[in-house]
Order: C-alpha cells, then sequence, then structure tokens
C-alpha cells in the first residue's frame, strides 16, 4: 500500500460539503463522484445510506463472508424553526452542540439558495454582571441573515437546515475544520476504496445516515447487510489538554490510530480488537487503545443490528470535538488508513474460531 500524504483538496471537498442528518444529499453526492470507478456495485437504501461493494477473491463461493466498514457522513446542524418580524431566524439542533461554541460564528442556511449568516448573541456591553456570569444556552443564539423578514422569506422556510462555516486549514502536522467527525473517517473510506488490492471477502463500504441523532442510518443498513464482520470508523475524544490528569485522558493526538474496546454503547468483540491490534503490530503502525466512558459511535448499531457480526472499530484521535476546530493529526489518519487496508486484506488469516 502506498498511502503516504493526506489529499487535503479532497478532505476539504469533504469536510465542505453540506450533510445535516437526514438531508445527506449533498454529501452523499460527492462521495460518490469520488468512489463510483472503484466499486463494484454502488446502492441508497430508502433511509439514505450509500452502499458500496467492492467483491472479494472468495466472492460467489460457500467460502465467502461479507465485511462491512461504516463511516458516518451526516455533521452536526441546525435546523430553521422560526422567522421573526425583523428576519432573525432561531433553530433546533440536529446532534449535540455545547452552546458557548457557536459564539462569533457563521453558518450557512440551505433553503431555495445557500445564504450566510452570523450567529448573534447579545453582546457583553449591553449584558448584566449576572448574565455574564451564566452559561451561554442555545436559546441565546440566533441567525442573522442581514435582510428584513420578507427578504429572508423569499428563500427560507421553516425545515430549511443549517450547517456551519469553517474552511479547512492545516496547522503544523494537523488539520483543523469543522465535521471531521465524521468526515476524516468518510476520507479515509473513500482512500481505502481507491488503493485497496485484492480482498479475500466481499466489502460493504456503508456511509451512513443520521449517525448524530441517535445511530440510526447504521442500524438500518447492518440489518440489511447481516455482515459476518463489521469494523466503525469514526472521531474519538483525546482529552489531552493542560490540567487534565492522564487516567482522564482516552487518546493522544500524534500517538496512532484508535483502537476501541468499549465506549457507553458497546463492548467490541475481543476477536476483532485482538485482530485489530496484531494486524497495527505486523505492519508497524503505531496504535493506542481506546476506552471511551461517555458517548457511543455505530459500533453499537454495527453489533446489533444484523445476527451479531464480529464487530469492532478504528477511531481517529480528535481534539474539540464538535467544534469548527476540529483537529486531527496527520500521522493518526494515515496510520488509521493503513489498518484499515491491511485488515480488510487479510482478514482470513485470522482463527476467529478463538
Amino acid at each position: 500500500m502506498n498511502i503516504e500524504k493526506i489529499d487535503i483538496e479532497l478532505l476539504s471537498r469533504l469536510t465542505n460539503a453540506a450533510g445535516a442528518p437526514g438531508y445527506e444529499d449533498k454529501i452523499r453526492e460527492q462521495i460518490q463522484k469520488e468512489i463510483k470507478e472503484y466499486v463494484d456495485e454502488m446502492s441508497v437504501d430508502n433511509l439514505g445510506n450509500l452502499i458500496a461493494i467492492k467483491k472479494g477473491i472468495q466472492s460467489d463461493t460457500k467460502e465467502n463472508k461479507k465485511v462491512m466498514v461504516d463511516a458516518h457522513m451526516d455533521e452536526i446542524a441546525f435546523m430553521v424553526t422560526h422567522i421573526d418580524d425583523r428576519g432573525f431566524v432561531r433553530f433546533h439542533p440536529l446532534g449535540g452542540f455545547d452552546p458557548k461554541t457557536l459564539t462569533a460564528q457563521r453558518v450557512i442556511i440551505h433553503g431555495k439558495k445557500d445564504m450566510l449568516g452570523v450567529l448573534g448573541t447579545k453582546a457583553i456591553h449591553m449584558m448584566t454582571a449576572e448574565e455574564r456570569k451564566k452559561t451561554a444556552q442555545l436559546d441565546d443564539y440566533f441567525v442573522d441573515l442581514g435582510l428584513p423578514k420578507e427578504e429572508v422569506e423569499k428563500y427560507i422556510s421553516i425545515g430549511d437546515t443549517i450547517t456551519r462555516e469553517r474552511d479547512l486549514v492545516e496547522i503544523g502536522n494537523t488539520i483543523s475544520t469543522k465535521s471531521l467527525d465524521n468526515r476524516i473517517a468518510v476520507y479515509i473510506l473513500v482512500e481505502t476504496l481507491k488503493n485497496l488490492e485484492a480482498t479475500p471477502y466481499d466489502v460493504y463500504a456503508v456511509f451512513s445516515v443520521q449517525e448524530e441523532v441517535g445511530l440510526r442510518g447504521a442500524l438500518v443498513a447492518t440489518r440489511n447487510i447481516n455482515p459476518d464482520f463489521a469494523i466503525c470508523l469514526d472521531t474519538t475524544v483525546t482529552n489531552d489538554m493542560p490540567n487534565v490528569a492522564p487516567q482522564k485522558q482516552v487518546t493522544q493526538l500524534g500517538k496512532g490510530t484508535g483502537i476501541k474496546i468499549i465506549d457507553s454503547q458497546a463492548i467490541c468483540d475481543p476477536r476483532m480488537v485482538d485482530f485489530l491490534k496484531a494486524t497495527a503490530d505486523r505492519e508497524s503502525l503505531v496504535w493506542q487503545p481506546e476506552v471511551l466512558p461517555a458517548g457511543g459511535t455505530n459500533t453499537a448499531s454495527l453489533q446489533r443490528g444484523g445476527n451479531g457480526a464480529i464487530t469492532g472499530a478504528i477511531s481517529i484521535p480528535t481534539r474539540y470535538l464538535h467544534q469548527v476546530t476540529e483537529m486531527v493529526h496527520k500521522d493518526d489518519v494515515l496510520a488509521s488508513t493503513k489498518l484499515l487496508m491491511a485488515a480488510l486484506e487479510t482478514m482470513d488469516k485470522y482463527n476467529w474460531d478463538r
């Protein structure tokens, strides 16, 4: 395998494409363009999951098995709920937000046309002493489009989605932008499909929907595919910041790909955990164990959705999750990609009967 550099232009296209939960059309179309030449079959199910199949050497034989790899393509977002008499837009969150991170941000409302807006709130000059002490709430914010109500309503309606606006930048050995959760995993899966050599089993690459609102898309896809093996690709927290005790850190940026052991929703199959560890060691890839005490990923849906696939996860360490400055280390991204490719190419060499 010859993946030694991040394709920044590709990753930028993926992070910039809109994809609010339940409204993943634009990001799905972008992924379809990227992978269509590298897969044997491609389809979209009723919920919106994009399912791409790459046939294995043992395809159409009794030894063949199904391997499902999931990367959710939705991003945390908002939905328009009200336009007031002055044209200010109120919204409902789609996914989990820390309200204080919304200050001084720009967003895009996807109506009859895309419209750039500012997330507004009261200026500190006008806050009372008591208000300055309060923790920000979602209700404190609104979108300012710089237009009166009659102009806003020409293009924007209740139910339109809102995504965050922020360009990708390289900072040192890292990449920072919005929606790396989970577009960095989408990127890894796209790169894997482009570079994957012969695999023993059929690979079902699933770019799933609605993870951020309850792990929904992956559950439907898993029920339909009923895989024998499943690997979830998603970000994980690092917590490797100042004033955090070592035992409170989940992973560390730049210390390798994460191999999930447990999170709040899933206990990974020990066989898959051991297989991923052994594969990483064989390929001389730096890795770190992930024990996530709070939060979960589609790993749970992959594990429960079919007949109990042997399930694990490759997790990309990420700082500042669910902010517009999410940050990943380039070496961790490359290690994650190489681990996934090596695992898919050698899955038949492991003794799964233990």
